[in-house]
């Protein structure tokens, strides 16, 4: 079964095909780096995550790529109001660049926390002006966009009249126009209400600003991904995508922009999005106090949720859901995919005495596992419990349907629990079919969900409790004990010291 994936565009799945295989090149709009990174933040990169890392298992070599926004996005997206990072560096009484720095730092943090790999490229809008008003001069040239008092419009109905604007977010123009005021503010010089911003002239006051054939300014936040999209994955992408917030006007403006500036072309094959995420069946909203920041989820209570919550349990209770459907966050949610995250990596361990690997099979990789399953003998149980092992794969081959892969592991793992306790029926299995299955449970658990195994014991809490046993051991006078304890500790560089005023210890020096 090939891999479909649902195309926003044309509105199906559509069977993947690369524009140049084996290459295939994915672009993530990702954060405006003005504030801490909430949980809607993290849906996109956990997806789009999945998605490289299973486009890489079936032999793609995929080059990723996610943005950073450090300028350009106003508090409108009718090109109106501050800059958000001029106005979060406002506030806080620094530079720009200094918020945008802390916010890309943490964000980097948190994505790290929560498994996602390091995109291949991550660019930066800001380091990017060149490229953007080269893209601007070109959309010009073909005649789709004018200048005015030092700022430059995207004509969106002379556009029109060869393209559609609003065939990605399914609007006719005729309707964006009734519901646009056109006396808003700042409107007066753009010819349609319609038209979007390319270049922004700099107001005096405004710190953010670089040179351009039309004065002093700075790009339009839609403007970035057409240029970086272009310069690190070339004129057609093969998947380009966000949350279902960017559909309309960022998506819609990023294909107006390519094609406009390089003959017709769309920007990508494929535009995919994830759907947006609730509290407890509300929006999230810093005014209602649900607002869920990532690294307060991480440490404890907040946003309407009693309890902390580990950065592997919030990205398998992500992946709970199909990336096009909508979640909703809860402490009842959250509670059910811890348990149902520790009984994957329970899953793990039981393998880990099930599965006895001979020398050769240790460190071979899923894609060996299936050479050597292939020319091994099959017998009946072994063919039925390969047949479990092959159902996660069947779900994320249609759209990276998570949710069923996952049903379908917990399927796998069962059969493993029954084996684990009823020894005549793993008599029955071939030790190649056993160790597929495994490896086949291992890849997806961890190479392609990304899901590893969090420490959740609390090493102090453990160290203090053992030199408790020690000191009871020491009062019972069960010296044998006492020196296994000593030894254990040492082992891990630790040293015990028996002092006047009780039991210490210390990282051993040696």
């Amino acid at each position: 079964m090939p891999l479909s994936l649902y195309n926003t565009l044309s509105r199906r799945k559509e069977e993947f095909q690369p524009v140049h295989p084996p290459q295939v090149g994915v672009y993530l709009c990702g954060p405006t780096v003005y504030s801490e990174a909430h949980l809607g933040n993290a849906r996109g990169p956990v997806v789009f995550d999945v998605l490289t890392r299973y486009l890489r298992h079936l032999g793609h070599q995929v080059r990723y790529v996610r943005n950073i926004t450090d300028v350009g996005h106003l508090e409108s997206d009718a090109d109106t109001g501050e800059d958000k990072m001029e106005k979060a560096a406002r506030a806080a009484r620094i530079e720009p660049m200094q918020v945008a720095q802390h916010f890309t730092n943490r964000y980097r943090q948190h994505m790290l926390a929560l498994g996602c790999l390091p995109p291949d490229i991550e660019p930066q809008a800001s380091g990017h002006i060149i490229e953007q008003i080269q893209v601007i001069e070109e959309i010009i040239a073909n005649g789709l966009a004018y200048e005015v008092n030092g700022s430059v419009y995207f004509d969106v109905p002379k556009y029109n009249e060869s393209e559609r604007y609003g065939k990605l977010s399914n609007r006719s123009i005729e309707d964006q126009l009734a519901g646009t005021r056109a006396n808003l503010e700042g409107q007066s010089e753009k010819r349609s209400p319609l038209d979007f911003a390319l270049w922004k002239k700099a107001a005096p006051e405004h710190i953010m600003r670089w040179p351009s054939p039309w004065g002093e300014g700075f790009p339009g936040w839609h403007l970035e991904c057409s240029a970086m999209s272009r310069k690190y994955l070339g004129k057609l992408s093969d998947i380009h995508g966000g949350g279902l917030d960017l559909m309309f006007p960022h998506h819609e403006c990023e294909i107006a922009q390519s094609q406009g500036s390089h003959a017709h072309t769309d920007e990508a094959r494929f535009w995919l999005h994830n759907n947006m995420i609730t509290v407890n069946g509300t929006k999230m909203s810093k005014s209602l106090g649900n607002f869920v920041l990532l690294g307060d989820m991480f440490v404890g209570p907040t946003g309407g949720l009693s309890q902390a919550y580990s950065p592997m349990v919030v990205r398998f209770f992500l992946l709970q859901a199909h990336y096009r459907s909508p979640v909703d966050v809860s402490d009842d949610a959250l509670q059910a995919a811890r348990k149902g995250y520790r009984r994957l990596m329970n899953g793990l361990r039981l393998l880990d005495k099930l599965v006895v690997a001979d020398e050769n099979s240790k460190n071979e990789s899923w894609t060996e596992a299936v050479a050597r399953w292939s020319n091994a003998g099959k017998s009946e149980a072994d063919f039925k419990l390969l047949a479990l092992a092959a159902k996660p794969a069947e779900f994320l081959n249609d759209d990276l349907n998570t949710p069923r892969a996952l049903a379908a592991l917990f399927d796998l793992l069962k059969r493993f629990n029954t084996l684990a306790a009823t020894p005549a029926a793993l008599a029955e299995l071939t030790n190649e079919a056993l160790g597929f299955a495994a490896a086949t449970y291992r890849m997806l658990v961890q190479d392609v969900l990304g899901l590893r195994d969090e420490p959740r014991a609390n090493a102090e809490q453990l160290l203090d409790l053992t030199l408790g046993f020690y000191s009871e051991a020491k009062a019972d006078k069960a010296y044998d004990k006492v020196d296994q304890i000593r030894a254990a500790l040492k082992s891990q560089g630790i040293v015990i010291k028996d002092t006047k005023a009780g039991v210490e210890w210390a990282y051993s020096e040696e």
